[in-house]
């Protein structure tokens, strides 16, 4: 890779140019997504008092839309859990090892890779989670029915977390180094030049790690590894790396591929407030439909991936805040557009958000959003690459352009737009629009229209009680209730844990007041 695609690949923001014109069009594209959103804020408000028909009938034929969001949504949420079902009830070890083995091409030359030839790099970043937090998830991956031996385990902690992160993780090792027969534990140093404190930099380095003193050591070939980045809360199922590996031995272009299982935010779900449920929840649906949209999906969290494309990108990039899916358009790009997630169908489990108090919780959900939120980012990273990169097909630009500039402007503004500006004209338009039959009949429609979306989150509400995990004994059945009854925040939570954050996080953008990386705090009560 010659050093302008390397320079382009490792992008931060636009600071990391040295080019003027590079500068301007990357800063440009930086401040996209904020400009989107607050345009159509005052396009809303101004035309609501210079134009309030045409407002009105805007406001009609977006709740109109946002109908068929929900219903889509709901459709394809639904399909994907009951393939997640059965995913969930095959063998898939059994299934692994009756295959042929694959024919991989690699530097231009090809090898034979069969499931006995396959290992799985699990590294697991950690900060200042406590151990009560860690060590359901590192059980998890020794309780997995993938074969020890070819397993190399990492267990990824900062030097900023102190002596309270090392004892947790020498007490692991001593705990699990009889089941994994390659258990590591890498410290990443605090402050080195260029890098953003996260998980992104310390993955990074602990990939690399193990590259140079176990992989390289022992002659392993990069085709024949998988790569899972697994944070510290997730609990994997017993068929999970053998899932990972069936569908790398099978799908069109493993080398090429990414590994999206579904993240239900579950571990914890009982002893969190209802906010926080129904924000997990929605979270946990959001990504259970993702996976019926293979064509748009990105990776997030905990996912896997090839090593081989992994070390072809040189790692994660340790300057960004969002890198689980900058990993994906770090590969997208290297390989002009040849590059895709495969959908999984099958869960891991990771925790809602819960504080030490219930406010503390609010805090942390508010601030986790805006970190996801904050992958708006991605879009001058990637829109600038696809002018760098002449050999991406116009088509994959325009479509991968559209859906993800679209995302986050949906975020952004649609329970906004639905629950608070929805109702402008009826307050800026003056006597003479109020005089008007629309006038009147503008918030009987708009219930109207909201109450038949509501039908399509009722689904989720049955959901949700599917998929609860044993309710703990210390506590009653009335929590079912609370279950179903937590729904009804759903507008709050929108506007407060879903808008709120997402404009903010764009706007840092479109100022240019970058955020850094802000990790969840673990707690479990």
């Amino acid at each position: 890779m010659n050093d302008n695609k390397k320079q382009y690949l490792s992008i931060g923001s636009f600071k990391d140019l040295t080019i003027f014109r590079e500068r301007a069009i990357y800063r440009f594209f930086e401040m996209l997504p904020g400009i989107f959103i607050w345009a159509t804020f005052a396009f809303a408000i101004f035309f609501s008092w210079a134009s309030p028909i045409f407002v009105a009938f805007f406001i009609l034929a977006f709740d109109l839309y946002w109908i068929f969001k929900v219903l889509y949504f709901s459709i394809h949420t639904r399909s994907a859990y009951r393939r997640m079902k059965e995913h969930m009830k095959r063998d898939w070890l059994a299934e692994l090892e009756e295959l042929p083995p694959r024919k991989l091409e690699v530097n231009g030359q090809s090898s034979a890779v069969s499931s006995s030839d396959l290992w799985h790099l699990v590294i697991v970043p950690m900060h200042e989670e406590p151990y009560d937090v860690v060590h359901p998830a590192i059980e998890s991956i020794a309780g997995s029915r993938w074969p020890k031996e070819r397993m190399i385990v990492v267990l990824a902690t900062e030097e900023a977390a102190g002596n309270s992160a090392q004892v947790i993780s020498a007490r692991l090792k001593t705990e699990f180094q009889d089941t994994f027969p390659n258990f590591f534990i890498t410290t990443h140093p605090s402050n080195l030049p260029g890098e953003l404190p996260g998980k992104g930099s310390n993955e990074r380095w602990a990939g690399i790690w193990a590259k140079d003193n176990f992989i390289d050591k022992n002659s392993i070939p990069y085709e024949n590894i998988i790569v899972s980045s697994l944070d510290a809360d997730t609990v994997v199922y017993p068929h999970y790396f053998s899932c990972v590996a069936y569908h790398y031995l099978t799908c069109e272009n493993p080398l090429r591929s990414s590994f999206q299982p579904i993240p239900f935010f579950i571990n914890n779900i009982w002893e969190a407030p209802a906010i926080s449920r129904v924000v997990a929840f929605s979270s946990t649906f959001w990504h259970t439909m993702n996976q019926e949209r293979s064509e748009k999906h990105l990776t997030f969290s905990s996912h896997s991936m090839p090593f081989k494309a992994l070390v072809d990108i040189g790692f994660w990039q340790a300057n960004v805040v969002s890198e689980d899916s900058r990993i994906f358009w770090q590969c997208f790009l290297y390989y002009g557009g040849d590059y895709r997630v495969v959908s999984l169908y099958y869960p891991v489990n990771m925790d809602a958000n819960v504080a030490r108090s219930t406010f503390g919780t609010f805090k942390n959900i508010y601030k986790q959003q805006r970190r996801w939120a904050y992958g708006a980012a991605d879009i001058a990273y990637f829109l600038f690459g696809f002018l760098k990169n002449r050999k991406i097909p116009k088509s994959l630009m325009w479509r991968y352009g559209f859906y993800t500039i679209e995302g986050f402007f949906s975020w952004g503004t649609y329970a906004i737009l639905i629950f608070v500006l929805g109702w402008l004209p009826l307050l800026l338009g003056g006597e003479a629009f109020n005089a008007t039959i629309l006038s009147h009949s503008l918030p009987r429609v708009t219930r109207v229209l909201l109450s038949i979306a509501m039908v399509g989150i009722m689904s989720s509400v049955f959901l949700s009680i599917v998929i609860l995990p044993p309710r703990p004994p210390r506590y009653g059945r009335w929590k079912y209730v609370a279950m179903v009854l937590q729904w009804l925040l759903i507008p709050i939570t929108l506007v407060i844990f879903g808008s709120f954050p997402s404009i903010e996080a764009q706007t840092r953008l479109m100022l240019g007041k970058y955020l850094n990386f802000w990790p969840t705090e673990k707690f479990r009560k």
